[in-house]
């Protein structure tokens, strides 16, 4: 026992002297911080490399709504003319304009996009594709768009395996980013294919709100200000395999800095493209000056594009695939886009009383993401350019309510699959956006348009405002593959508008965005609707769940059942599916992708429109 410890004292010249050292140690360290942050904003641009802040999931400061089902943050919008609904209050907003003014349901989505192609470059722009599906009133059909681009035409096999081989270091698959993923962009001629053969404004009076908007400037908003870090960040880390990367610096951020929600952003050098194209034609961007400005800079890149891929390019009209699902017909564009996904996953789920299982329960859950593996192994062997194979063969195949049958018999109810082949029907794997609009003469356009990355390819070419896609990163390089990169080939396409009509009369234009979510997010909200009768503001709020990890058409091979994300109006079925082998990993929080939708009440001879709460739009109608 120590009789005689000393104790420190708290007050007097000793604790002030320990004070003093303890205030003396804080100073050099905060200054020693400061000369760290100064170094580094020095050497490495922190504006451009600091971590993304982690989105807000907790929604348990949600209010209650007084009438409608809970989880929709609210009701579907109802009107009688017309309708929009886009992922971006501008782009709605230019929808309802043209349609005030005289245009109909094309000139509007054309419009629409234009805009959202300035305001929203995280997920379509001029430099990427267009898939459309338009509900002709007079003729009483649906019509298909592909206006998508293909690889150059002089461009071997052998020639682009070798330049990925030796300058790729995700060999043997397309990098993300540069100049090798890049194919010729459609959406321009998908404008102009959509306007000559339905819409009734020129193409100048179309594109001069987004011109006015980039020159004059228009403020960022949240979701969008969020994905537009990623990206540029994300770019930004791979710059040293982005040559010229200093015109995607000088388009998307402002003096260097990724811009932030609610400040205003301008792009004067889109707008200078759009006003060339909206006086020159679809020829000034396929064979006029802004052609050869895009020459050049394939040149200066090293991108394997030329002139004539350019001139040469057309998009093509078709007769959407379809399949009856409960008495309601589901429309989609053939491969060599994903569409027949969402049908394949429809019919086999059609042998299953999903009403009884329950909405929001383990069956559900469990059997849709059976079904969704069954059809991803088919979309992995099977899904290609139609023009590299014979698809009357394979797609009526794929499609048939027999097919379907057989392969419903391999979902086990009680263990997940942990690997999944193709079938063999008697025959031989960003961002995105999606808009939808209806007019009063009841002309409806499903609408959906993409860079594929967030911000594509990162190559900006000089003074022309847009970056070019890298959809050609979806090319297998596999010699056998149905998917394999040839010269002059569109690639496995992941973008899908969809349109359901009943009783042959029009009934629901609706998309989902998210590459691989796409097919099993439009059979989610199928379901919502025609199994638990779900409004579709509702259907399109409830949560949702993601399966990925999957077999892939770029040659990736599932392994242990892949991996699930389920939203957090999900985790009452964690436990189950686990039980029952689902391996649940949370993807990224915007993995889930985004919806908007129109559907026709014929009884009451109105629109209803929704735009849901994982974008920034949001639906309006004109009464």
């Amino acid at each position: 026992m120590k009789v005689n410890e000393e104790k420190k004292p708290l007050f007097g010249k000793q604790a002030k002297s320990n004070t003093k050292v303890i205030a003396v140690v804080v100073i050099m360290l905060v200054l020693l911080a400061a000369v760290a942050v100064a170094v580094l904003f020095y050497l490495g641009d922190l504006s451009l490399k600091r971590p993304v802040p982690v989105p807000c999931l907790d929604n348990k400061g949600q209010g209650d709504r007084p009438y409608g089902p809970a989880w929709s943050t609210r009701s579907p919008v109802i009107a009688k003319k017309g309708m929009a609904a886009t992922s971006h209050p501008l782009a709605t907003q230019t929808a309802i304009d043209v349609l005030k003014n005289g245009g109909n349901a094309v000139d509007a989505a054309i419009a629409a996009n234009a805009m959202i192609g300035l305001v929203e470059p995280t997920g379509s722009g001029i430099g990427g594709d267009l898939m459309a599906i338009v509900w002709d009133p007079i003729t009483k059909q649906v019509y298909g768009l592909n206006a998508g681009g293909r690889s150059s035409k002089s461009v071997l096999y052998a020639q682009m395996m070798g330049n990925l081989k030796n300058n790729s270091k995700t060999f043997p698959y397309f990098p993300p980013y540069g100049p090798y993923p890049v194919v010729v962009p459609g959406c321009v001629d998908g404008w102009f294919q959509l306007q000559s053969r339905f819409g009734t404004k020129n193409m100048s009076e179309l594109l001069n709100p987004a011109i006015q908007a980039a020159r004059n400037g228009f403020p960022l908003t949240q979701i969008i200000g969020g994905l537009w870090r990623d990206a540029v960040i994300a770019i930004n880390q791979s710059r040293d395999s982005i040559p010229l990367f200093q015109n995607f610096l000088d388009t998307y951020t402002i003096n260097g800095v990724i811009p932030r929600e609610g400040q205003i952003k301008t792009n004067s050098d889109l707008a200078n493209s759009l006003e060339a194209i909206a006086t020159g034609g679809r020829d000034a961007f396929y064979n006029g000056t802004l052609t050869d400005r895009l020459a050049e800079y394939f040149n200066q890149v090293g991108c394997c594009l030329s002139k004539e891929d350019f001139q040469t390019h057309f998009s093509t009209w078709e007769e959407p695939i379809s399949t009856d699902y409960r008495n309601y017909t589901v429309y989609e564009l053939h491969p060599n886009t994903q569409g027949l996904a969402t049908l394949e996953i429809l019919n086999i789920l059609e042998n299953f009383n999903l009403t009884a299982m329950g909405k929001r329960s383990v069956d559900l859950v469990h059997v849709s993401v059976e079904a969704k593996k069954l059809a991803f192994a088919d979309r992995a062997k099977y899904y290609a350019d139609p023009a590299f194979y014979n698809e009357t063969l394979i797609v009526p195949a794929l499609l048939s309510k027999e097919y379907a049958k057989e392969r419903s018999k391999l979902i086990n109810m009680q263990r997940a699959m942990e690997s999944v082949d193709a079938g063999n029907p008697n025959m031989y794997k960003g961002d995105t956006i999606y808009m939808t609009v209806a007019d009063s003469s009841g002309m409806m356009v499903s609408l959906i348009q993409s860079n594929y990355q967030a911000l594509g390819s990162g190559l900006v070419p000089t003074g022309m405002g847009f970056v070019l896609q890298d959809r050609g990163q979806l090319f297998s390089m596999d010699p056998t593959a149905a998917n394999v990169y040839q010269p002059g080939k569109r690639p496995f396409h992941t973008i899908i508008p969809s349109f359901v009509t009943k009783n042959g009369e029009p009934y629901l234009s609706f998309g989902v965005m998210g590459g691989a979510m796409q097919p099993q997010g439009q059979a989610q909200i199928i379901i919502n609707i025609v199994d638990f009768n779900m409004d579709i503001q509702a259907a399109g709020d409830a949560a949702r769940w993601y399966h990925y990890n999957d077999n892939e058409p770029t040659g990736e091979i599932m392994v242990g059942g892949g991996l699930l994300g389920l939203e957090s109006g999900l985790d009452l079925v964690q436990t189950g599916l686990s039980e029952r082998g689902h391996k649940i990993v949370p993807p990224p929080p915007d993995s889930y992708g985004g919806y908007q939708a129109i559907l026709w009440d014929s009884e009451n001879q109105v629109y209803h429109g929704a735009s849901e709460m994982r974008k920034d739009g949001y639906a309006a109608g004109w009464y």
